[in-house]
């Protein structure tokens, strides 16, 4: 588990084959050989020298799209006792959403990301989102996209500062709202647990 308060790393290499992919990259930070580390949202095993991307999650996120050089946003696993700074975020992408545009404007930049009709139920107005891995606030929600507000701090310490128009991310919907939901309705009994009703 994450917080989606990530560090910048650079890609050293990401080699092809049968059996996916090893993605080598440079850590901002020691990792330990079986540790897990969130690459632009996706959860990964170090195994103490790089990460072994079996080829779902090369079909199913952007990482097979990584070249020498690039950035990736990575975060450490969350260990019992740390600051929550964002929000639970799990590694495990639900799909990959397009940059529609990028609208700034002098304190921030609104980015709108096109993503699948079907995950529009569990992103509202004011929750979180986790894209490439960063935790963010949705601002407004349509039926097929979103718009998320980046402050300079996140432009300058993510790769979502280099993000334009046709620019593939990784989405992953909070985690809770994915519990709360059930047939596209939030549940009696998650609200009375949660200690709404």
């Amino acid at each position: 588990m994450f917080t989606g308060i990530v560090e910048l790393a650079r890609v050293r290499s990401l080699r092809r084959s049968k059996a996916g992919a090893r993605l080598d990259v440079d850590l901002p930070f020691d990792a330990e050989a079986g540790e897990s580390v969130a690459v632009s949202g996706v959860c990964l095993t170090w195994n103490g020298g790089g990460f072994d991307v079996v080829p779902e999650t090369l079909s199913r996120t952007t990482l097979g799209g990584l070249k020498a050089g690039g950035r990736v946003n990575v975060e450490r696993s969350l260990r019992a006792g740390d600051r929550l700074g964002g929000h639970f975020v799990m590694g495990h992408v639900d799909a990959v959403g397009e940059v529609a545009a990028v609208e700034r404007s002098r304190k921030a930049v609104a980015l709108r990301v096109a993503m699948p009709a079907d995950l529009a139920r569990f992103v509202a107005p004011k929750g979180s989102i986790a894209v490439d891995g960063v935790s963010l606030t949705v601002v407004d929600v349509e039926s097929d996209r979103f718009s998320v507000a980046l402050i300079p701090y996140t432009l300058a310490r993510t790769t979502l500062g280099a993000a334009r128009r046709g620019t593939r991310v990784n989405l992953e919907v909070d985690v809770l709202a994915r519990y709360a939901r059930k047939d596209g309705r939030i549940t009696k009994d998650f609200l009375r647990r949660a200690g709404f009703a």
